[in-house]
């Protein structure tokens, strides 16, 4: 990582604008925090007019929710056309095969080397698992985005099978930049897609140590089980740089693998989904700028972020202010939470002093440990105390009690941060309650037809998409694969029927043919739902009543249709989609002039 800034700023240097987990949409039926993705987006994208970066890398979940309402997109759709449309030239070039770069849509070449548009900061963007790909068209609200020529989406596999991940090859004088990018995949699919060298990630033939590597991906970072999670040695060693998006916790700072030799940047969300410590730290997002090999990467402090201050209590551990025989002991429980309450505002205040873009009211929460015969007191009542002064009053106090760990004697010894338990599922997936709840399940009521992640995935699709024929639909697809792997096997018995049936079932679990199933039987409940008028643009609205849920649905709204530009007579194309390289644009829409020598798109493969 370069330190010298004197090295940059110039014609050769890349400067690349990185956030990840925006969320737009949140809590946007909330009276307090309703406004607050929209506001931070905003400051975002003036931080990258400020600044004129080349352009805007977003690593997913840019809509908290899998259909964004038609409020969501027509603000996100008028921020973007204020802040990225215009006519200060783009000055860097794109060498490779656009229309494998962006193949989700029907104009594969970049947005600002479109004839109809004026582009002046281009934005690339992964799609996140809150705004992943659907239906049997496998369209994404970044696809909205992507048609309205606001944004650049890159990186969607379209294969269950084997993944080719070609990246953006991109110069800007000298600076050579390979963009890398892989939307979203259930963390189990991929890690197995990993394990089987399914994965593979395509280079430049030519000069491949003359390229700076940089790579996007949404996954779960952290361990969340054996395989719910991608580690970073799966991702091949000539990377220079890894942006990990969907992890919540703000990590920007760039850090080495010792192993691999590439460097991680965490950015990090711009809005907390859940009141948990991760989401406590304050959030940033990055300037990249990238000279040769060399890069170097500022933190830039959000300044219209909601506060959010978090801590624990242990009961016990007060053993001289009250005891759970205490007279009125819930009482001064209550009491001790006022204060603590009573003392994170005041630091919230101080802290908010002098930077009147910060929300007043901050978020707060509390968690209590009552273990020890201790008991709760009406949080209710307790919350009325901070209405008017606090974002989320319903949510302050959360108790919770800890393992009991009978064969620890010594009660000085005991670690209370790690024995914490929720009285709640907190961040829990829904497929991941369907897998434990078999895993713990008598073998009397285990499943026969279904496999363990087809039904999680139905219910998921079920409860965070509505999709309602989704477990019905998966049943009836089963049942007559089912059926007809029995005809053909001649089985006639009973006893030879359930045997054969758990055989057929257990041979396609963790395999491809298995994702295939699955996503054809979701397919088939998307078009029974759309035969039935009820499309993915239903004007009705979902409020999100649950303070503290990482997910949610509400309904999509068609995109307008926009005023056409080419009045202003722009020229030809010069898109750069075959083996040449991109054409210039015309000179007088002040776009930079591009070289037209021969294409660097031949790429091959190299597996990981």
């Amino acid at each position: 990582v370069a330190s010298a800034a004197s090295v940059f700023d110039d014609e050769d240097t890349f400067k690349i604008l990185i956030a990840t987990d925006i969320h737009l949409g949140y809590l946007e039926k909330d009276a307090i925090r309703g406004n607050d993705t929209y506001t931070t987006l905003d400051e975002i994208l003036q931080c990258a007019k400020q600044n004129e970066v080349d352009f805007i890398l977003l690593g997913g979940d840019l809509f908290h929710d899998n259909k964004p309402s038609r409020q969501c997109l027509h603000k996100c759709l008028t921020m973007l056309r204020k802040y990225c449309m215009g006519d200060s030239p783009v000055r860097f070039e794109i060498l490779s095969d656009q229309k494998v770069n962006f193949n989700t849509t029907q104009f594969p070449w970049v947005n600002y080397q479109d004839e109809n548009l004026n582009i002046s900061i281009p934005v690339f963007s992964i799609h996140g698992n809150h705004d992943d790909p659907t239906g049997a068209e496998g369209l994404c609200a970044l696809d909205l985005l992507s048609a309205s020529g606001l944004v650049n989406h890159f990186g969607h596999s379209h294969s269950v099978e084997k993944i080719e991940i070609s990246p953006i090859l991109i110069q800007k004088g000298i600076t050579k930049l390979a963009l890398y990018g892989l939307g979203s995949i259930p963390d189990e699919r991929l890690y197995r897609m990993f394990v089987n060298k399914q994965v593979s990630m395509l280079r430049p033939k030519e000069d491949q140590d003359g390229w700076f590597n940089l790579f996007t991906i949404h996954q779960n970072r952290s361990k969340h089980g054996p395989t719910n999670y991608i580690p970073e040695q799966f991702l091949d060693d000539f990377l220079d740089l890894v942006v990990w998006g969907h992890e919540h916790e703000c990590l920007i700072k760039p850090t080495l693998n010792e192993q691999q030799l590439f460097y991680v940047s965490q950015p990090g969300s711009s809005v907390a989904t859940s009141l948990s410590p991760g989401e406590a730290t304050k959030k940033k997002i990055g300037l990249l700028r990238v000279k040769g090999r060399k890069m170097k990467l500022q933190e830039i402090p959000l300044k219209t972020v909601r506060q959010f201050f978090i801590e624990d209590v242990v009961l016990a551990d007060h053993q001289d202010c009250f005891t759970p025989d205490t007279p009125h002991v819930t009482k001064k429980v209550e009491d001790y939470c006022f204060a603590k309450v009573t003392e994170m505002l005041d630091e919230a205040e101080r802290e908010r002093l002098g930077c009147r873009l910060t929300p007043e009211k901050p978020l707060i929460r509390l968690r209590v440990d009552y273990s020890g015969g201790f008991e709760a007191f009406n949080t209710s009542r307790f919350s009325q105390k901070f209405v008017d002064r606090v974002a989320n009053p319903k949510d302050i106090i959360h108790f919770i009690r800890r393992r009991e760990q009978k064969e620890i004697k010594d009660e000085s010894s005991i670690d209370y941060g790690k024995l914490f338990k929720p009285t709640a599922v907190e961040g829990l997936r829904v497929e991941d309650l369907v897998k434990q709840y078999f895993e713990a399940a008598e073998q009397k009521v285990q499943l026969s037809l279904l496999t363990e992640q087809g039904m999680g995935k139905a219910i998921q699709e079920f409860v965070d998409k509505d999709e309602k024929e989704a477990i019905e639909e998966l049943i009836t697809y089963q049942l007559q694969k089912t059926q007809l792997h029995l005809q053909s096997r001649g089985v006639t018995t009973e006893q030879d029927i359930d045997a054969e049936v758990r055989l057929f079932r257990d041979s396609k679990k963790n395999t491809a043919e298995e994702e295939k199933d699955i996503q054809e039987a979701m397919n088939r409940a998307k078009a029974h739902r759309l035969e039935r008028g009820d499309g993915d643009f239903a004007d009705q609205d979902v409020s999100d009543v649950n303070m503290d849920s990482d997910e949610g649905s509400v309904p999509v709204a068609a995109p307008t249709r926009g005023r056409g530009r080419g009045s202003r007579g722009r020229g030809g194309r010069g898109r750069g989609r075959g083996a040449t390289a991109s054409e210039p644009k015309p000179a007088g829409r002040g776009r930079s002039q591009k070289s037209s020598t021969t294409s660097q798109s031949i790429l091959q493969g190299r597996g990981m």
